[in-house]
């Protein structure tokens, strides 16, 4: 028995298992048959799979592996399963064309009439795995005037069309059932061949038959495309929607296929311009119809064109296949006049940030010192989301829960800056011998005040702090990652337990770095919420911008290669595709570095008030307070301080992490269990903010802040 009679047929291959008993004969004759060249694939494409950022799981194991013949070659090729073969193929399909469509994309059969242009079709379609089987007609065979557009060889002259194409798709996927009509489509088959299909593409020279096949897809129910190259013109008729629809959009109106019949190519004219719409006919082709048959055979048509029509036939396929918006109709892809508009780019530019004048100084005595030390306060995206009020010897900050993020729930963060800014005035005041007693008044949730009696005294150690809280700042930079003494921390410690909360921190690299990737997580979920996303940006102030709330761009110390990811990360179109694909873990690449190149991480905490606690938000001012005098007393050691705080900071009941994420809520609950646990928080004991600590260049740029009320200076 020689190889030829294992012959599939003139285009399929042979898929032979090696370990089914006549399959094994088989192979082992063509092995006997030194004219069959046996290569095998399997460990070098199996090595690719390997190597695939999140591979897919495989259901199949080396049971389905297979020799493949092809007997126009003579060669005989071993590979892995259809579905190795498939995620290794399609991989960088990805994020174009995901998964889950290229699975819904799959259950296509498509049927392509004329193999120049359809070659390109059926090949790109088989190219990007965009359907489940083809179906293939025509009739001719490949003339060597054919092979300036259809990709065939020498060796395929004489072959028939549609064999050619089946052919090479086969070399392509073995695995993709392919048929071929090699008579072509006609009157008597044309129910035969679009029986199971999902879509057709007619691409025939044949008048009569375009009209055959458009009137059976009528009865048949299946969209139709077809692609004429001139200028890019596709054309799409969606029987499957509109059954009515007159074929070619009704611009040969009542017109039948036997009216169509054994024309000449004079009498066939007049229908082609209406088809092809002879106004917008590119000067070439038009010119070219009056030479038909004079000085020219037949139309010209380039590669080009005819590959330019597979890619705008298969998008379209893809659109069909996966319900998105694709009306009947027609349109062109024209290249020539694209390149007629052709012009420079705008192009990337960094932010110019203009020649501003400095900041004026800050006051130095009086109640406006006071006020303008109050509103140095830390806020989340600098919202400073609080009021300051003078009346004679009394200053009032006042919560103004308006200006706070979604992500502070409760206003648990507005009232920690509130408590924070109160701080600040307290030392500014003792500083200037103008100290009087102070109280928190929390009047129900959302609702805070401070209010600051102005008087003659002056505390010491309040006042070390007045210069240190007018030069405080956050520095994002990436630290050395050099490690803090003990004693520092210590020290640290002390401060905030004299402010009646807790320090705790971390600074062993394994422990941090996990802390990192929690919060990695945390900004993750930031990006991909929808109105976490807008508020984050909302925030950034950008060259031109008003700069005394929001975060200046410049504070944020981004690296080139990070403002350009910012760029990309602004838009929420992006953002809604990562969502959609279940992606983003880069979003957190930004303070996870930075966390990563810290010190160590700190919280400060303080005792849990209950639940239904109406003063919880007094419990939080006071926070705010210790928070101040760490940060202070971290900066005199030389340490850089930057709030990490995760979103779910301010959750401390249950369901309330809904209301900023639903779709995120659970793993944000988890991320929230997990990094408490790490840190050793006890239950009894609540975190009000996420210090990251560390050495670092000094920042050249600080927040502004919003003007303070007129006051009298002489306090």
């Amino acid at each position: 028995m020689s190889a030829g009679d294992f012959v599939a047929g003139e285009y399929r291959p042979l898929l032979l298992d090696e370990f089914d008993p006549e399959d094994a004969r088989r192979l082992s004759q063509l092995r006997a048959d030194r004219s069959v060249d046996f290569s095998d694939l399997r460990g070098l494409l199996r090595s690719e799979f390997e190597a695939l950022v999140a591979a897919p799981k495989l259901s199949e194991g080396p049971e389905f592996d297979r020799w493949v013949y092809y007997p126009w070659r003579r060669a005989v090729i071993a590979v892995p399963g259809p579905e190795l073969m498939r995620a290794v193929r399609l991989d960088r399909n990805r994020n174009t064309i995901t998964r889950a469509e290229q699975r819904t994309l799959a259950g296509l059969t498509v049927g392509v009439v004329g193999q120049s242009v359809g070659h390109a079709v059926a090949y790109t379609l088989a190219l990007e795995g965009i359907c489940g089987g083809l179906r293939l007609a025509d009739f001719d065979t490949i003339e060597l005037t054919n092979l300036n557009r259809v990709p065939g060889t020498l060796f395929d002259i004489g072959a028939n069309k549609a064999v050619v194409t089946a052919r090479r798709i086969a070399e392509l996927d073995p695995y993709l059932p392919v048929e071929v009509f090699d008579v072509g489509v006609t009157e008597d088959n044309v129910d035969e061949f679009l029986t199971g299909l999902s879509i057709v593409v007619e691409e025939c020279d044949s008048l009569d038959i375009k009209l055959v096949v458009r009137e059976a897809a009528r009865r048949h129910r299946l969209p139709l495309l077809m692609q004429s190259n001139d200028r890019g013109l596709l054309d799409v008729e969606r029987f499957d929607l509109e059954p009515e629809r007159l074929p070619f959009h009704g611009l040969l109106g009542s017109t039948r296929a036997a009216d169509l019949r054994d024309l000449s190519t004079r009498d066939k004219a007049p229908y082609v311009i209406r088809i092809l719409d002879g106004r917008n006919l590119s000067g070439t082709l038009a010119a070219s119809m009056v030479e038909i048959g004079e000085s020219l055979n037949s139309w010209p048509q380039l590669g080009a064109d005819v590959f330019l029509g597979g890619a705008s036939v298969s998008t379209a396929v893809r659109r069909i296949g996966l319900g998105l918006k694709l009306p009947s109709g027609r349109t062109r892809v024209d290249i020539e006049r694209s390149l007629d508009e052709i012009a420079e780019p705008a192009g990337a530019e960094d932010p110019v940030w203009p020649d501003e004048p400095g900041e004026q100084a800050d006051p130095v005595s009086g109640v406006a010192a006071v006020l303008a030390c109050a509103q140095r306060a830390p806020s989340g995206g600098n919202a400073q989301p609080w009021t300051l009020a003078v009346e004679p010897g009394v200053i009032t900050i006042s919560l103004a829960p308006e200006r706070s993020p979604l992500v502070d729930i409760g206003c648990r963060g507005g009232a920690l800056s509130l408590g924070a800014a109160l701080h600040n005035a307290r030392a500014a005041a003792s500083s200037l011998g103008l100290l009087g007693d102070s109280e928190l008044h929390s009047d129900g949730p959302g609702h805070l005040r401070a209010v600051l009696r102005l008087g003659a005294d002056s505390d010491p150690l309040l006042a070390s702090d007045h210069q240190a809280l007018l030069s405080r700042h956050t520095n994002r930079r990436l630290g050395t990652g050099a490690p803090i003494p003990d004693a520092v921390l210590e020290t640290l410690g002390v401060v905030a337990g004299n402010a009646g909360a807790a320090l705790r921190w971390v600074s062993d690299r394994t422990t941090v770095d996990l802390l990192a990737q929690l919060l990695g997580e945390s900004d993750r979920a930031r990006y991909l919420t929808p109105r976490l996303h807008e508020e984050m940006f909302a925030e950034l102030r950008w060259p031109g911008d008003d700069l005394q709330t929001g975060m200046d761009l410049r504070t944020l110390d981004l690296a080139p290669d990070e403002l350009a990811k910012l760029e990309i990360a602004r838009r929420s179109d992006v953002m809604e595709l990562v969502r959609t694909w279940q992606g983003g873990i880069a979003l957190g690449d930004s303070i996870r570095d930075r966390v990563r190149t810290a010190s160590a991480l700190a919280v400060v905490t303080f005792p849990a008030p209950a639940p239904d606690d109406a003063s919880e938000l007094a419990a939080y001012a006071r926070a705010g307070v210790a928070m101040q005098r760490v940060w202070v007393e971290a900066e005199r050691h030389g340490l850089a301080v930057q709030p990490v705080s995760p979103i779910f900071l301010y959750a401390r009941r249950p369901g309330e992490l809904h209301t900023v994420s639903p779709e995120f809520a659970d793993t944000l609950t988890s991320i929230q269990d997990r990094f408490l646990d790490v840190l050793g928080v006890p239950e009894q004991e609540t975190v009000a903010v996420v210090l990251r600590l560390g050495y670092a260049a000094k920042v050249t740029v600080r927040s502004r802040r919003l003007p303070v009320p007129d006051a009298d200076t002489r306090g």
